[in-house]
């Protein structure tokens, strides 16, 4: 981040992912990053990128992503949101605004992140829940899948179920909840807690516990695919739209 005269400050930042390319910036197509550098440089940013804690992929939602930036502004947190909020497009805005100490990086600082991932198990599908959650029938043995995802609990290679976002090769995270819940109407949502994710790994996990709910896997052979850590051997993933980054921990 370059050095900019004023404050640092940190945001907590909700968006709608379907119509965007994830978060990170990119030559072509709408970013959330590059929205709310657009949105900064309106108001008299001049950094050179705005910092995340999660790269979310393309399609995914956030109602707890978390930004940092400089910026010259003198009229106060609660101003600057008013201001951002009014140069971002419906699909993207900031919740809450705070100044932060020098050293905060919203990726480098964080202890855990929270993903939530919503199916909508019924034999008729729902539009108007289309863009924020996964139709799937018939139905889920919600039992067996919250008795595979007990086995995610802990520090495991994760390899089966992604890859290391920096392109390297650590595969390892530690799992500190995973739990399944089921509403009326055939609403399930699947929370999970790590100090942080693979590329693509809360996707790959629920699309494989989804066949495990379905009896096309036991929960037996999803701790085998665990414990594998062969990402050839992994289930095709969950789509994008019913996952959400709903927190992350400091």
């Amino acid at each position: 981040m370059s050095a900019v005269a004023g404050g640092r400050y940190r945001a907590v930042v909700e968006y709608d992912g379907t119509d965007l390319l994830g978060f990170q910036r990119q030559a072509n197509g709408r970013t959330v990053q590059g929205e709310l550098e657009t949105a900064l440089a309106r108001i008299g940013w001049q950094g050179r990128a705005v910092l995340g804690a999660g790269r979310t992929d393309s399609g995914v939602h956030a109602s707890g992503q978390v930004i940092a930036f400089e910026l010259d502004w003198r009229h106060g947190s609660e101003a600057l949101g008013r201001a951002l909020n009014a140069n971002l497009p419906a699909d993207v805005a900031v919740q809450s605004v705070a100044e932060c100490p020098p050293e905060f990086h919203p990726r480098y600082s964080a202890r855990a992140r929270r993903y939530r991932y919503t199916l909508y198990n019924h034999p008729v599908r729902s539009p108007l829940a289309a863009r924020s959650s996964w139709h799937v029938w018939p139905a889920l043995d919600l039992a067996a899948m919250q008795q595979a995802s007990a086995a995610l609990l802990g520090r495991h290679d994760f390899a089966t179920f992604g890859a290391d976002p920096d392109q390297g090769s650590n595969t390892v995270r530690t799992v500190t909840a995973a739990e399944w819940r089921a509403a009326a109407d055939g609403w399930h949502t699947f929370e999970i807690e790590a100090e942080a994710f693979l590329f693509r790994m809360v996707r790959s996990l629920v699309g494989a516990l989804k066949q495990v709910g379905q009896g096309a896997l036991t929960p037996a052979q999803f701790e085998a695919l665990l414990a594998a850590a062969d990402r050839a051997q992994c289930p095709p993933a969950a789509p994008p739209q019913g996952l959400c980054l709903i927190a992350v921990l400091y």
